[in-house]
């Protein structure tokens, strides 16, 4: 009993969290489109304004994930909205977009 209560209200350690293999080639799809779009200052404004509700987002996109599948991979989509689900997963999607914006032709950008 003692050992559950230590981690019964344990979170992940503060910082970007580190996403798998599916997670990261959705986080570098999303993040390529919002690069080619010229839109990544206001999706860097967007992401910080709603840090906190990183996990209402990702419960949102698994409310809609029957509707949205039906346009978009629904591969990619599960693997995004389940990243969403973590703690550090809004400041490794901005460290992406800010990667992209400093250097579009840079090995470690994002590519399709």
């Amino acid at each position: 009993m003692r050992n559950w209560l230590r981690h019964a209200f344990a979170v992940e350690p503060p910082g970007p969290a580190e996403p798998d293999d599916a997670e990261r080639a959705a986080v570098d799809r999303i993040v390529l489109e919002i690069g080619r779009r010229g839109l990544i200052t206001p999706a860097l404004l967007f992401l910080e304004t709603g840090r906190n509700l990183n996990y209402v987002g990702a419960a949102l996109l698994h409310y809609v994930g029957p509707f949205a599948t039906a346009l978009l991979n629904p591969q990619h989509y599960q693997a995004f909205a389940t990243f969403l689900e973590r703690r550090g997963s809004i400041d490794y999607l901005c460290g992406r977009l800010e990667s992209w914006r400093a250097e579009p032709d840079a090995p470690e950008a994002p590519r399709p």
